[in-house]
């Protein structure tokens, strides 16, 4: 399941035990480099974090980016060279850890989900984010290659913006901040699939529409689950006392702050129109059951005074009224006739047709 990650071959662990908790992965774990000033710029695939480690003392900004997690010795390699606590390192292999910001003085330490939506299989999908984000240095961990900062990488080599005048605090809010806008990528093509569903709600409803209604609210209440804990984590920031965090960057941090409440309060938004159309659908099937069934009441109303009729007259008795009279059949229909004129009538003014 999506909301609960296997975490059982950690059990019985000692705290600080790098155990990777996600899904499988063989493919070598890629870094990739960026170091910059307002001056400078460097940027290169590495093959290992030794490459690194000379600029971790210089005044530059060192951001380095590591699509994937699984490899244990790799991290520990990290984390003796850039002094990244061992809790630190557990927390960033274990891929079910909700957001939060935690202070370790030396640096901070942030994880939250990026989302992004599947298409063909019509989910969204969640991948963990870490940051650790020290004095001149940022690492963001992802599970695989893939991700939504490409952006960031453009400002930096083109020098848009504060971001090479800026330390690694102001590197950190881009990364969150182009999390944060993706998801408005994603719920905008939820919002789309919910119109969708909501024409073909008012136009004919059928049972795959009720289906689809309940996959959508599924993905809502785990988008809300992946979002929600983003809020705190970046209130924290906001509050945060950390030198990493400079006071003209916590404006930022704020700024992404409200993104992050637009985006609770619009998937809050989609639960609401999707229980609304669900309460829909259930009025329209049930409306339309009893229009079947007033038609059918009709129906058998009119029958049942024709029926009477017809059972009378087809009785075997020798000795009945109009038996043998030449126009009984013609009369017997012409009463038929006017008793189903006069039901319709009836009906017709009491506003039941």
């Amino acid at each position: 399941m999506r909301f609960i990650k296997k975490s059982s071959k950690k059990a019985g662990t000692s705290p600080g035990t790098l155990v990777h908790v996600g899904d499988e992965r063989t493919e070598p774990v890629r870094l990739y480099l960026i170091d910059y000033d307002e001056g400078s710029l460097i940027e290169r695939e590495i093959s290992g974090i030794e490459a690194a480690a000379s600029l971790k003392d210089r005044p530059t900004v060192t951001w380095i980016n590591a699509d994937g997690i699984h490899d244990i010795e790799l991290m520990e390699k990290i984390g003796a060279r850039f002094g990244i606590h061992p809790l630190t390192l557990e927390d960033i292999v274990n891929t079910g850890q909700r957001p939060k910001l935690e202070d370790f003085e030396d640096y901070l330490y942030l994880v939250f989900k990026m989302l992004s939506y599947d298409a063909e299989a019509e989910t969204v999908r969640s991948e963990q984010i870490s940051l650790v984000v020290g004095e001149n240095f940022v690492f963001s961990f992802q599970e695989a290659a893939g991700d939504v900062f490409d952006l960031v990488r453009e400002r930096i080599r083109k020098g848009k913006g504060r971001i090479r005048k800026a330390g690694s605090g102001y590197l950190a809010y881009a990364l969150i901040d182009a999390v944060v806008d993706h998801y408005y990528a994603v719920l905008e093509t939820v919002g789309a699939k919910i119109e969708e569903i909501e024409e073909q709600l008012m136009e004919d409803p059928e049972p795959e529409v009720l289906e689809t209604i309940h996959e959508l609210k599924r993905e809502m209440i785990f988008s809300r689950k992946q979002v929600w804990p983003v809020r705190e984590l970046l209130s924290g920031l906001t509050k945060s006392d950390s030198p990493l965090v400079h006071e003209s960057t916590g404006i930022y941090f704020t700024d992404v702050y409200d993104h992050a409440v637009q985006v609770i309060d619009t998937i809050e938004s989609f639960r609401d129109m999707l229980s609304s159309m669900l309460d829909l659908y259930l009025s329209t099937i049930s409306n339309r059951m009893n229009e079947v069934m007033k038609m059918l009441t009709i129906i058998a109303t009119i029958f049942i005074p024709l029926t009477f009729i017809a059972g009378i007259y087809g009785m075997n008795f020798d000795f009945m009224p109009e038996l043998h009279w030449r126009w009984g059949y013609f009369a017997v229909w012409g009463v038929m006739l006017a008793v189903v004129l006069v039901l319709l009538v009836y009906f017709k003014r009491k506003r039941w047709l």
